[in-house]
C-alpha cells in the first residue's frame, strides 16, 4: 500500500510540475466549480513591490518584487525623470523568460526578483522624480493595467525610497512554512535517515524514553539542528538576492549546467553513485561525534550541529532544490524561517520516538527506495523545466513525453508476469503515463507546446466558424464609462439582461477568452438573451482606471452579469481566465436564476 500512495504521488506531482514550470501562457483549461475568484487576485502594488535598494551619483538600482504566481513584461518598462532635463541613461534590464503566446508572439517576462540599473546624468546632482512604468499579470489569467510609480530620489549620493510603495518585501507566507514543514517530515522516510532513527534515538536520549526528559533531550537536538538549516537558509536569502540569481537563471550558460547538476541529483536518488562529503571531512565529524555524550542537553545540542553538518545523501539533492527556490526570494527572514521550518519537519519523528510514539512510524521496507525514486523523478521534471526556458517548446513537450514513460515502464506497464493487485494497479497507473507520453510526442511533432493540451485542437468546422464569425459582431464596445453607463441604461429601460466583458488589446488572457471562449458554440447558445457589451480598458487612462475602481476590479478580463432590472449579479462573477465547457455551465447556471 506504501508503494501504492508513492506511485499515485508521482502520476499527480509529474503533470503539476510541468505545468508550473513549462507554461507557455495561462492556461484556457483551468476552470473551477466558482469563478468568481477575485479574492484569488493581489493588489497591484502587493502583486509587484518596486523599491529603490541604491541610489549614488553614478547609478539608480530599482527592485521589483514579484508575489509568486505573477510576472512582469519585459517589453513594458519605461523610465522618466520630472524635471525632464535630467537626462537618464539607458536602463540596464537583464534578459527575462522567453514566453511565446499564439497571440502577442515572443515576449519576455520575469518571476521573483528583478534589479534594473539606471545611469544617472554625470556633473548632475540634482533630487528629481522617477517616473517608473511597468506592467504585469497573474498566472491565473489576470491581466493589470500599465501601471507609472513615482520615485523620489535624493541629491548627490542619498538613497530614497521615500515614495517606493512595498519597499519591505515579505517574501514567505504561512502556507510556504508548512509545505517545508511537511517536506522536512518527507526528507525522513529515505533509505539512509529512517533506518538511522533507532540508532539516533540511542544516542540522543541514552535511553531516557518518555516523559518530558526524554522530550527535553530531543528537542534539544532538534532545534540546534534546524537553527544551522535556518542559517544557511538566511545566507542564501541574503547573498542570493545580492546576486540576484533569479535574474541571472535566464541565460542558456546558467540554466543548462545547473540542470545537469539535478539530472547528476536524481541519478544519485536512482542509486547510480552516492552523494556526500569529501572523507577528510566526514571523517572528523564522525569523529567528534562519537566523543560527545548524549544524555545530556549539551550534549543533544551538539549532536543537532554536527547532524545538520554530516548532510546524507538523500537529502543533499532536495535540498539543493530548496537553497535555489530560496536565493530567489531575495528574503533572508524569509529564507531562514523556510529552513528552520524544513529542519522541524526532519526533527518531527525522532520528537515522536522520545515520547514513546516509535510504534507510529512505519518500518523499514523496500518502499522507501520507491520514495527515493519519486525524488528523483521530481528532481529530473525540475531539470527539464529549467532547459524549457532555452529550448522549443516541442523539445521540452518531447522531454515530458520521456519522463513520463520512464516513469510507466518503471510501474510494469509493459510487463505481462503482474500477480498482486497492487501491481495490477501499478500497471495500471503505468500504462495511462504511457498513454500521455505518446500524447505529448504526437503533440511535440504536431507544434504543440503546452502539457496539459499536448494533443492538437480539433479543426473548427464550417457551421461552427459561421457562428464564430456572427458571435464576433454580436458584442457592442463601448471605451468610456459614461458610454457603458448609457448602454446599461437602455438595457435596463429595454428589460434586457446584460453580460458585460472586460477587454484590452494588451491582456492575453483577454484574448484567449474573446477567440476560445466566447466564440464556443455550448457559449453561444447560452448568451441568447443577453445584451453583449465590451468594455474597452486597452488606452487604461484615468476615466477607466477609476470604473475599475468603482467595479471593484484590478482589470481585465473580467466578466459581469446584469439582471434585466439593472442590478448586477456579483456573485456571478468571472475574473481572470476560464475555459468553454466552465463557462458554459456557469451560463447555465445564471439563466436559471435569471429565468431565461
Amino acid at each position: 500500500m506504501r508503494r501504492l500512495l508513492c506511485l499515485i504521488f508521482l502520476l499527480l506531482a509529474l503533470p503539476a510540475v510541468g505545468a508550473g514550470l513549462l507554461d507557455n501562457r495561462p492556461s484556457a483549461t483551468l476552470g473551477a466549480p466558482s469563478l468568481n475568484n477575485s479574492a484569488d487576485f493581489l493588489p497591484v502594488h502587493e502583486a509587484f513591490k518596486l523599491s529603490v535598494v541604491q541610489s549614488d551619483a553614478q547609478t539608480i538600482k530599482l527592485r521589483f518584487v514579484a508575489a509568486d504566481g505573477y510576472y512582469l513584461y519585459r517589453h513594458r518598462f519605461h523610465f522618466r525623470s520630472e524635471p525632464a532635463d535630467i537626462a537618464l541613461g539607458t536602463a540596464q534590464i537583464p534578459p527575462g523568460e522567453a514566453k511565446h503566446d499564439e497571440f502577442f508572439g515572443d515576449v519576455e517576462v520575469y518571476h521573483g526578483i528583478l534589479d534594473i540599473d539606471i545611469p544617472r546624468p554625470a556633473n548632475d546632482a540634482r533630487a528629481f522624480t522617477l517616473l517608473v512604468g511597468y506592467q504585469g499579470c497573474a498566472d491565473k489569467g489576470l491581466c493589470y493595467p500599465p501601471e507609472t510609480e513615482r520615485l523620489s530620489i535624493e541629491g548627490s549620493a542619498g538613497a530614497s525610497a521615500a515614495n517606493a510603495p512595498g519597499a519591505t518585501a515579505k517574501a514567505w507566507t504561512w502556507k510556504e512554512l508548512l509545505l517545508f514543514f511537511l517536506a522536512g517530515v518527507g526528507l525522513t522516510f529515505t533509505p539512509c535517515v529512517l533506518p538511522m532513527l533507532p540508532i539516533l534515538s540511542g544516542v540522543v536520549l541514552r535511553g531516557q524514553v518518555g516523559g518530558l526528559r526524554g522530550f527535553s533531550l530531543s528537542l534539544a537536538y532538534v532545534l540546534p539542528m534546524a537553527a544551522c538549516f535556518a542559517l544557511l537558509g538566511a545566507l542564501m536569502g541574503l547573498f542570493g538576492a545580492g546576486m540576484n540569481l533569479q535574474a541571472r537563471l535566464q541565460s542558456a550558460w546558467v540554466l543548462v549546467p545547473f540542470s545537469l547538476f539535478f539530472v547528476l541529483f536524481a541519478l544519485a536518488m536512482f542509486g547510480l553513485f552516492e552523494l556526500k562529503l569529501p572523507h577528510a571531512i566526514s571523517h572528523r565529524l564522525e569523529r567528534l561525534v562519537g566523543q560527545t555524550k548524549g544524555g545530556s542537553l549539551l550534549g543533544a545540542a551538539i549532536l543537532g550541529v554536527f547532524s545538520s553538518l554530516l548532510v546524507s545523501p538523500c537529502v543533499s539533492a532536495p535540498l539543493a532544490g530548496a537553497l535555489l527556490y530560496i536565493s530567489a526570494s531575495g528574503d533572508a527572514v524569509g529564507g531562514a524561517l523556510k529552513l528552520f521550518a524544513l529542519g522541524l519537519g526532519m526533527g518531527a519523528p525522532l520528537l515522536l520516538v522520545a515520547t514513546g510514539g516509535a510504534a507510529w512510524l512505519p518500518k523499514s521496507g523496500p518502499w522507501l527506495v520507491t520514495v527515493k525514486n519519486a525524488i528523483g523523478v521530481l528532481l529530473l521534471g525540475l531539470a527539464i523545466g529549467l532547459l524549457s526556458r532555452v529550448m522549443p517548446g516541442q523539445v521540452t513537450l518531447l522531454l515530458v513525453g520521456l519522463l513520463s514513460a520512464g516513469v510507466a515502464v518503471f510501474l510494469g506497464a509493459l510487463e505481462f508476469t503482474v500477480k498482486t493487485t497492487l501491481q495490477r494497479l501499478a500497471q495500471l497507473l503505468g500504462l495511462l503515463l504511457l498513454v500521455y507520453a505518446l500524447a505529448c510526442w504526437y503533440g511535440a511533432l504536431s507544434g504543440q507546446t503546452d502539457p496539459l493540451r499536448p494533443l492538437p485542437q480539433a479543426a473548427v468546422s464550417g457551421g461552427a466558424g459561421n457562428l464564430q464569425a456572427r458571435s464576433e459582431n454580436a458584442w457592442q464596445t463601448v471605451t468610456t464609462p459614461a458610454a457603458l453607463d448609457n448602454a446599461l441604461a437602455q438595457a435596463k429601460a429595454d428589460g434586457q439582461p446584460v453580460v458585460l466583458d472586460w477587454y484590452a488589446d494588451w491582456c492575453i488572457s483577454c484574448k484567449v477568452i474573446e477567440h476560445e471562449v466566447l466564440t464556443a458554440p455550448a457559449v453561444q447558445r447560452q448568451l441568447e438573451g443577453y445584451k453583449l457589451l465590451r468594455f474597452d480598458i486597452t488606452e487604461s487612462n484615468a476615466e477607466q482606471r477609476a470604473l475599475l475602481d468603482r467595479y471593484q476590479l484590478f482589470g481585465p478580463p473580467a466578466l459581469l452579469f446584469f439582471a434585466a432590472n439593472g442590478s448586477e449579479k456579483t456573485s456571478a462573477r468571472v475574473v481572470g481566465e476560464t475555459n468553454a465547457g466552465e463557462f458554459a455551465k456557469h451560463l447555465t447556471r445564471i439563466r436559471a436564476d435569471l429565468g431565461l
